[in-house]
């Protein structure tokens, strides 16, 4: 299928080989090329401190800060061909460097747009003081005791990844803004209880506007101060290395905030600085600024940036977002991907942004080789996961995006028209060898105006009727049932990596509703605001935790869903086989490793001595059922039963046995001596 655009991967492959060979030429390597931040920004010797902006724009340059009083004339910086203004500022007359720790600096240019204040690029740290509307740089260069050190190691990569995605600033049941210490006492043991083996951290890079999610970002090399210092964020990072866990951040270099006063937008008066000109550099449909993957120094800031979360944080790896808009001039906006290779490999495909993420995937890779990097890519661009000196992308992982756009599909339907092979060709429907992150729903669809899968499924309902001490309705039956087996049917065919956004697991109730005032539409209309409210900006474990609500039962299915992955690494075997997606009896089974799973969907059939065929021979037991009592289900199974199998060909498989298949419910079996 690839050959016909063989001409496409040789011309991407030679481009990221003359860049590799350019920054050999000029840079003296990946490694040096990508070590921007000893260079670039804030530096600091025995002598003084050196700080250094690119700003070709701008026709002359001087940092102010509270150390100079703000004075524009105090400290002037000089200009090199390249358009690299430079300073030096001498240690003070008793030693100590020329700007305080802690202290506020911004960069002051004259440009083609007039004087204007800008946060330094490649900022440490960025500041909002209350009730300021602008951020400040900040100086950061902690003395040694006040420096976090890490005393952990970082753990290998796991066979299988489980991934529980989160943000650190809704994290509290509280309504409040939560921070990296509170996270790393309070959040991280409940993950490692779970049973997850990942931690996703979403919003780590500094983004002036909350609701954004942390996808508009202002300064990329700053953790986000409204959770707390860099050192919390170390801290926070070597717990999690502490009890097993990777660290990936969701790392955002495929735009970047339009804010011209905090961010990069217009930094030295133009509108190419890091930025493509015109329509190419604007996004349309998210509001933001598009990079130039193919100018120089904006490969020497993403590299280096990818470069200093792994380096100066230890992050494990990334999630890059959005690598889709990256891909295709395009953006993937307004167009389908039917599969027919000439949408990847034609004129819409942007060769230098391709060329950039094999640059950084090589970088990750090269330093890092248990690092992991996943791409949210929804085109399925081929070649994604292939190394990147076989001329692939690089990436160890993609996001199978089209899970979550099933089951929404899916669920604007009743159940009773629910086709069970669709569901098993959306699951499975990946390439061969090509690693797969799947999950059930996105935590976009937690924000406000969209649904969660709980809430598709139980709707008001859930305000009234989770109480173990007051009667069900037919509504939360269902929902709860169908939560359970969505999950575990999407676990079990769906990739060799999990993720879950933090609350789905027991079905969060609330969306997620940042605080904000009233806004005014060019129109004149108004859309109200929430009164800057975070009553709806928190994540509510108590429900999952409260035994005496229906959460509680749909929080203990997820862990032990985790835990079952955990013990037979079901989801990394190379056995996967589907025996059966049966449309009128709407039951699907299939094996995985060395585990049955039995899916019965329907809503009112329950079937006594259903034939389930099976590769092994031998005794099989009952090792996970999602209608337990215990994860709010209605104990309709023995589990010290006993399967034998017979000799009798079933489904195309060798061997069979029998089991009762209650309605709306998933069991899987495991050979007695596997337990």
């Amino acid at each position: 299928m690839l050959e016909g655009f063989r001409n496409h991967l040789d011309y991407r492959y030679s481009e990221y080989k003359r860049m590799r060979a350019a920054i050999d030429q000029h840079e003296g390597g990946l490694d040096a090329f990508s070590r921007g931040y000893e260079k670039l920004g804030f530096t600091r010797s025995a002598e003084g401190i050196t700080y250094r902006e690119w700003a070709p724009g701008a026709h002359s340059a001087a940092l102010v800060g509270d150390f100079n009083n703000w004075n524009p004339n105090a400290d002037t910086m000089t200009r090199n061909e390249y358009g690299t203004w430079e300073i030096f500022l001498p240690n003070n007359a008793d030693g100590s460097p020329a700007i305080p720790h802690g202290s506020r600096v911004k960069i002051r240019m004259d440009t083609p747009s007039g004087v204007k204040d800008s946060i330094p690029a490649w900022i440490k740290f960025s500041v909002q003081a209350p009730g300021e509307i602008p951020y400040n740089g900040i100086y950061y260069d902690p003395p040694e005791e006040e420096k976090y050190v890490f005393k952990h190691p970082q753990p290998k990569r796991p066979k299988s990844l489980r991934i529980y995605e989160s943000h650190v600033g809704m994290s509290s049941p509280e309504a409040k803004i939560n921070t990296y210490a509170n996270f790393r006492d309070e959040v991280l043991p409940r993950i490692k209880r779970l049973g997850y083996n990942a931690v996703q951290i979403m919003a780590i890079q500094e983004h002036s506007y909350y609701a954004s999610f942390g996808y508009h970002v202002t300064n990329f090399f700053a953790p986000s101060s409204r959770f707390g210092t860099p050192e919390d964020l170390k801290s926070l990072i070597d717990k999690a290395h502490e009890l097993g866990f990777l660290v990936l951040m969701d790392i955002v270099h495929s735009h970047a905030s339009n804010n011209t006063l905090d961010g990069l937008n217009g930094f030295d008066g133009t509108d190419t600085h890091y930025f493509h000109g015109g329509p190419r550099g604007h996004h349309w449909m998210w509001d933001s600024r598009l990079f130039n993957y193919g100018s120089w120094e904006v490969l020497r800031f993403l590299l280096s940036n990818a470069r200093w979360w792994l380096e100066e944080y230890k992050f494990d790896g990334f999630r890059f977002d959005g690598v889709t808009s990256m891909m295709y001039t395009h953006h993937g906006l307004q167009v389908a991907f039917t599969g027919n290779y000439g949408e990847y490999f034609g004129f819409a495909t942007d060769v230098d942004a391709v060329v950039y993420l094999m640059l950084v995937n090589d970088l990750i890779h090269g330093l890092y080789p248990e690092a992991v990097a996943i791409g949210e890519d929804v085109s399925g661009m081929p070649t994604f996961c292939i190394p990147v000196q076989d001329g692939g992308v690089g990436f160890d992982y993609r996001l199978h995006m089209a899970a979550p756009d099933k089951w929404i599909e899916l669920l604007k339907q009743s159940d009773e028209y629910w086709k069970m092979g669709d569901i098993v060709h959306t699951l499975t429907n990946r390439r061969w060898l090509e690693k797969c992150v799947t999950y059930a729903e996105s935590h976009d669809q937690a924000l406000v105006g969209d649904k969660t899968i709980a809430f598709w499924l139980m709707d008001k309902d859930m305000y009234d009727f989770m109480a173990l001490d007051r009667p069900s309705t037919p509504r939360i039956d269902r929902g709860i049932a169908l939560h359970k087996m969505i999950r575990l049917v999407t676990m079990g065919l769906g990739g060799e990596g999990y993720l879950n956004f933090m609350g789905n697991e027991f079905g969060h109730p609330e969306w997620i509703d940042f605080p904000r005032g009233p806004q005014s539409l060019p129109n004149g209309s108004v859309i109200p605001g929430n009164n800057y409210s975070y009553d709806k900006c928190r994540r509510r474990f108590d429900l999952g935790d409260a035994d005496y609500l229906r959460y509680h039962g749909m929080q203990e299915f997820d862990q032990a869903m985790q835990h079952l992955e955990e013990k037979y690494e079901f989801m990394t075997s190379d056995h996967q086989y589907v025996s059966r997606k049966h449309e009128e009896d709407k039951v699907i089974i299939f094996e995985r490793g060395n585990l049955v799973f039995v899916f019965n969907f329907h809503w009112s059939n329950s079937y006594f001595d259903y034939r389930v065929g099976c590769f092994k021979p031998g005794k099989y037991k009952i090792v996970l059922d999602s209608d337990d009592g215990l994860f709010g289900g209605f104990s309709r199974l023995d589990h010290e039963a006993e399967y034998f199998t017979a000799d009798w060909p079933h489904d195309n498989r060798p061997c069979s046995f029998s089991v009762y298949a209650p309605s709306r419910t998933a069991v899987v079996y495991a050979l007695a001596e596997d337990e």
